[in-house]
């Protein structure tokens, strides 16, 4: 009898733990957008005041000269595409230099060198810097690129980005005004945002984080991220962040608070969009966000000893940390649904107290429409005759997020057990059609599965046993493992394996 007491006080405080985080996580999603609304007129015009200011920049006889690094590692599908497009930014050509960092082991390295020499007789400044060993992956090679540039600025791209031809001279006026800027973010837009459902979720999210987030941190004086590619940096604020660093998978994140606990600024610029490919296979994204979950989870175990002694508000710091941990949402999302069942199979020997329902419900239902109302007020923001239609996108958002709880949760305990891992470049299809890089068969999608029917057994549970308050939440942890392990093996076979070439297909 009192073991069963026992057992049945250890659930429930089990329970109450991730449901009541859940509800912290939910509530900052309105306190972002009390943020964003709050800044978001004085920062258009703080933005449309500094370009007026500037005039005509190109006319300038002190602009200084900028280094755009393209991180690549075989990338065939879109090193051409992003080359070309750098090439096209408009700048002065004896002010503007170009390095491709490309770290390829395929035919990507043909494809550069080509491509390159093209451009190079056309009278850019672009170097090629081959590396041959893959010393702290890309944020080794932006290293080793940085000691050679020539430039006072660095934009950095990743090689699925296509920015547009005003893109230095939209940002480069933000740092001649402002010489503690350390560096710039633009917003990333989407060229396949309409290929799959997983890629229209996906833009939804993202456009939440680039629309909503960025502007409530950036123009609100808290701490905010550069994305790690899309933006630019200014050389003597890197050097004094400590330069860039490689023991974290998010060699960006973290470079952006050393920096800004240094005193640099950061900025964001909504209006400046450079548009990107999204992953369009389960095992790509699943592969993208493991490595951001673990690298955010990484830089936060280094950056709060930092942050503890930062002089700087209590709520800065807290917002710091929920940025920073925003992955953190996953393993307290698995815990609730692998503990469900138990919880309901020992309350059957137990009255709950009243008060219990009120707690998990009013967190649980939070956790919900927190994320959802940002995403849809994101949309509207963009369009707001299509963003009410992004209601329609909610629960497969929902699902898709529920869906990462495993493999993103697994991220997180490597992070915090101190495991290294390899930087896993996410591949993709550029302009070429029906054609990917071959993907390995994850095991991971097996115990997706797994806990996708041992989410339908609990739905059915608490279904006989009249619990039907629960049952949303629980079909929602049932569909989201189900369709990341299900869709996972059916891309793994449907995707036709590529044989290493000498040309580009």
């Amino acid at each position: 009898m009192l073991m069963n007491q026992f057992l049945f006080v250890v659930l429930i405080v089990l329970y109450l733990i991730p449901t009541l985080g859940l509800m912290v996580y939910g509530l900052n999603c309105y306190v972002m957008l009390v943020l964003f609304q709050r800044r978001r007129a004085a920062a258009s015009s703080a933005r449309l005041q500094i370009m007026s200011e500037m005039g005509d920049l190109l006319a300038r006889d002190d602009l200084p000269v900028v280094t755009t690094q393209i991180a690549i590692f075989n990338e065939r599908n879109v090193a051409e595409r992003i080359i070309r497009a750098v090439c096209a930014m408009r700048y002065p050509v004896d002010k503007h230099e170009i390095q491709v960092l490309d770290d390829s082991t395929d035919d990507t390295r043909a494809v550069v060198d080509r491509v390159s020499g093209e451009m190079r007789a056309l009278g850019h400044d672009i170097h090629v810097l081959h590396r041959r060993q893959r010393t702290g992956y890309k944020g080794g090679a932006l290293a080793e690129g940085l000691e050679v540039a020539r430039g006072e600025l660095l934009a950095v791209f990743d090689a699925d980005f296509v920015p547009p031809e005003d893109y230095l001279i939209s940002m480069v006026p933000f740092f001649l005004r402002d010489p503690q800027l350390g560096f710039a973010q633009a917003r990333w837009g989407h060229l396949n945002h309409g290929s799959s459902v997983l890629t229209r979720a996906q833009s939804i999210g993202i456009d939440g984080h680039f629309i909503v987030e960025q502007i409530a941190r950036g123009w609100n004086c808290l701490f905010m991220n550069f994305n790690g590619t899309a933006g630019i940096w200014r050389r003597t604020a890197i050097a004094s962040g400590g330069g860039w660093q490689w023991d974290t998978l998010t060699e960006d994140l973290d470079l952006s608070y050393r920096v800004q606990f240094e005193g640099w600024k950061g900025l964001y610029l909504p209006d400046l969009v450079v548009p990107a490919e999204l992953p369009e296979t389960i095992a790509a994204f699943r592969s993208q966000q493991f490595r951001w979950a673990k690298g955010s989870f990484q830089t936060l175990l280094k950056m709060l000893p930092l942050l503890r002694r930062e002089k700087c508000s209590w709520f800065k710091k807290f917002e710091a940390v929920m940025h920073i941990s925003g992955y953190g949402v996953h393993p307290l999302m698995l815990a609730l649904s692998i503990l469900a069942l138990p919880l309901l199979l020992i309350t059957r020997h137990h009255t709950l107290p009243t008060w219990f329902f009120g707690v998990t419900a009013l967190p649980l239902a939070l956790s919900i429409l927190g994320p959802s109302v940002l995403y849809v007020y994101a949309q509207c923001v963009v369009d707001r005759r299509e963003g009410w239609k992004s209601l329609f996108w909610m629960p497969v958002l929902m699902v898709v997020g529920v869906g990462l709880a495993f493999s993103n949760t697994r991220a997180i305990i490597e992070a915090l057990r101190g495991r290294q891992s390899e930087f896993v470049r996410t591949p993709k299809r550029g302009d070429k059609t029906g054609r990917l890089y071959a993907e390995r068969f994850s095991i991971i999608a097996l115990v997706e599965i797994g806990l996708g029917l041992y989410g339908l057994y609990t739905v059915q549970v608490y279904s006989q046993a009249g619990r039907f308050g629960a049952v949303p939440f629980l079909v929602l942890y049932a569909c989201g493992y189900l369709y990341m392990g299900i869709l996972s093996i059916w891309q793994s076979v449907r995707i036709e394996r590529l044989e290493p070439c000498s040309t580009p297909e």
